[in-house]
């Protein structure tokens, strides 16, 4: 009984005390309880429920449903970017030590409430897999693909609860920007099949996603070397090996795609080397399949005619 009371005593504690209370009535942000239950039936779903029920059905075709889905991303993302700039960086915002401001004045509540959008957001990508479940690709629906996009609800609740805003901005802040990039290839190719193999620039997506991990890093990291900054030191434990994790994973991805291998065999094996989108990169081939594994943050779900299919984890 003495645990359960200290149970019970440390969940009020770090639920109601120490949580920002200008989160406390939003939705999923009371207790973490509404939240686990999401994950919950998306683990059951994309592991178990899912996969049974397309046992002996068609892949549906949701190509269209993609489409906006992808549109709707690339307006979100740009609206979070946006609203970054607008009402942290252009207002002062440090790049190296940045307090959360928990005051219920009208800027620090708009930005709560943003990094509570961004959270959201990282709700909505959740159908990245399920779309994979949907369409029969289950075998992108790999152990990492799944801990990345529950790992992300998870840790991004626990920012938008305790600390909505100062220094943990800058994270959401260029993972946005990069995910409108990202989501207008996805979005191109999703409308049009031919754009697939004819987009020079997803080569330069793949560089900029290395570079968003490397300046997430060093961006944390230099909160190591702040020793009166107040914003909590904490996260730095899950976010600087994590960054660090992903930022080689890209580079080696980078480097067997556009390095190691000569353009004319990439076209030859894949139709054109695609993206690592936030997640492991597989390739399926017509007679066969072949897959490469690759940390990423969003889903590649785009045309039905499948020469090759980016398998994602959503930053």
């Amino acid at each position: 009984m003495l645990v359960l009371r200290y149970l019970a005593s440390f969940y009020h504690y770090v639920n109601y005390e120490v949580s920002d209370p200008r989160v406390n009535d939003w939705f999923l942000m009371k207790t973490p309880w509404p939240g686990a239950a999401i994950l919950g039936l998306y683990l059951m779903f994309v592991l178990k429920w899912g996969p049974k029920w397309m046992e002996h059905r068609k892949p549906f075709q949701i190509d269209t449903i993609i489409k906006y889905y992808n549109l709707a991303q690339v307006i979100i993302c740009a609206y979070l970017f946006v609203e970054g700039f607008r009402l942290g960086y252009l207002r002062g915002y440090s790049f190296l030590c940045q307090p959360v401001d928990y005051s219920p004045t009208e800027i620090p509540t708009m930005i709560a409430r943003r990094c509570y959008y961004y959270f959201l957001v990282k709700v909505l990508d959740l159908l990245d897999t399920i779309f994979f479940v949907l369409r029969k690709k289950q075998n992108q629906v790999s152990f990492l693909h799944v801990y990345h996009h529950t790992g992300m609800v998870m840790l991004i609740w626990s920012g938008v609860k305790w600390f909505p805003g100062g220094h943990g901005v800058f994270m959401g802040f260029i993972n946005s920007f990069v995910h409108v990039v990202m989501y207008a290839y996805y979005f191109l190719t999703s409308a049009n099949p031919k754009n697939k193999n004819n987009l020079w620039w997803k080569k330069y997506i793949t560089q900029l996603q290395i570079i968003q991990f490397g300046m997430i890093f060093l961006q944390w990291f230099v909160l190591l070397f702040q020793p009166n900054c107040t914003f909590p030191k904490w996260p730095l434990f899950v976010i600087l090996p994590q960054n660090l994790f992903m930022f080689f994973l890209f580079l080696d991805f980078y480097y067997q795609a556009y390095i190691k291998k000569k353009p004319t065999d990439v076209v030859r094996r894949s139709g054109g080397s695609e993206l690592p989108q936030n997640g492991f990169h597989t390739s399926d081939k017509a007679n066969g399949k072949s897959s490469s594994a690759e940390y990423n943050d969003c889903t590649k779900r785009n045309s039905s005619k499948e020469v090759s299919t980016s398998q994602h984890l959503v930053s």
